[in-house]
C-alpha cells in the first residue's frame, strides 16, 4: 500500500475550497476512502487555517431567507422548488461536515471519522437529489438559495461545543422535524421517487445528528457542564433559530436527545 497522501488538514482544505459541486463531491469520496484505508496523514493536531468561505458554484444566487420561492409540493413548479432547496441544504451541509473536521484540531481520530463519513453521505444526498432535480428538467443553480446553514458555522467557529450544540442538533435536527409533513404532501402528489430518497436522507440525517449529540456530550463531559441546561442557554446566548413544533420526538430520541429534552420540547 502507498505511504499516507497529504495530511488531513490539506486534503479537507482541498475539498472546501472545491467550487464545481462534481469536484467538490469527487474530493469529498476520495478522501473518504483514503482516509479510511490509511492513506492519510492522520495527524488530527496540525494547526490548521480557517477557510470562512468555502468554494461554491457562481449559482444559485443568494438571497434573504424570505426571498426563496416557495416550496409547494402539490405544483410541478413547488416541487421543483423543493428539490432545489432540499439540494442546496445538502450542498451546504458537505462544507459544514468537512468544516467540522477542518477547522478544530485536537479532537480524537473518532470525531474525524466521524465528520468525514457525514460529509460522504452529505454527497450522496446532493447527488441523488440532483439527479432527481435533472429528470424533473432543472438544474442546481436555476433557483436562490440562502445562507442560513453556513451563517451558523461562522456564528460558532471559535468553540466545537457550540458547533455541536447549535448545528447538528439545531439546524439538522429541524430537518427530521419536517420530513414526515414533507412526505405526507409528497405522496398526495404522487412522487414516489423523491418519498424514497427522503427516506435515505431521514436514516442518514438522525445517525449525522447522533454524531452531533455524542461529540456536544462528549465536549460538556469533558469541561463539567451539565448538557441539557447548557443547550438551553446556547440557544439564547447565540440566538438559534426558534425551535417550533410539532417535533419528530421518535427521530430525535434516535439522534441521541435526552428524555429531559424530550420534555422539554413538548413545552414549546
Amino acid at each position: 500500500m502507498d505511504g499516507p497522501t497529504l495530511n488531513l488538514a490539506d486534503r479537507l482544505a482541498a475539498c472546501l475550497r472545491a467550487a464545481d459541486p462534481a469536484d467538490k463531491l469527487a474530493c469529498v469520496r476520495a478522501l473518504h476512502a483514503d482516509w479510511r484505508a490509511g492513506r492519510v496523514d492522520a495527524a488530527c493536531d496540525v494547526p490548521r487555517d480557517a477557510i470562512d468561505t468555502p468554494g461554491r458554484p457562481h449559482r444559485p444566487d443568494l438571497v434573504s431567507p424570505h426571498q426563496v420561492p416557495r416550496r409547494r409540493p402539490d405544483t410541478p413548479a413547488g416541487r421543483a422548488a423543493l428539490v432545489h432547496a432540499l439540494a442546496h441544504i445538502e450542498f451546504n451541509a458537505i462544507n459544514l461536515a468537512l468544516d467540522a473536521a477542518h477547522r478544530f484540531a485536537g479532537m480524537p481520530r473518532a470525531y474525524y471519522d466521524d465528520w468525514l463519513g457525514v460529509a460522504a453521505e452529505e454527497a450522496l444526498h446532493f447527488e441523488l437529489l440532483n439527479a432527481h432535480m435533472a429528470a424533473m428538467g432543472h438544474g442546481y443553480g436555476d433557483l436562490p438559495g440562502h445562507n442560513g446553514l453556513w451563517d451558523m458555522a461562522l456564528k460558532t467557529a471559535h468553540d466545537p461545543l457550540v458547533r455541536m450544540a447549535l448545528v447538528p442538533r439545531v439546524l439538522e435536527a429541524r430537518g427530521l422535524d419536517a420530513t414526515p409533513l414533507i412526505v405526507g404532501k409528497l405522496r398526495a402528489a404522487g412522487d414516489g421517487r423523491l418519498i424514497e430518497i427522503l427516506a435515505l436522507i431521514e436514516h442518514d440525517e438522525i445517525g449525522h445528528v447522533a454524531i452531533g449529540s455524542h461529540w456536544y456530550g462528549y465536549l460538556c463531559a469533558q469541561r463539567g457542564l451539565e448538557a441539557d441546561a447548557t443547550f438551553r442557554q446556547l440557544l439564547a446566548d447565540y440566538d438559534a433559530p426558534p425551535l417550533r413544533p410539532p417535533f419528530n420526538l421518535a427521530a430525535r430520541r434516535r439522534a441521541g436527545f435526552s428524555e429531559g429534552e424530550l420534555a422539554w420540547l413538548t413545552t414549546l
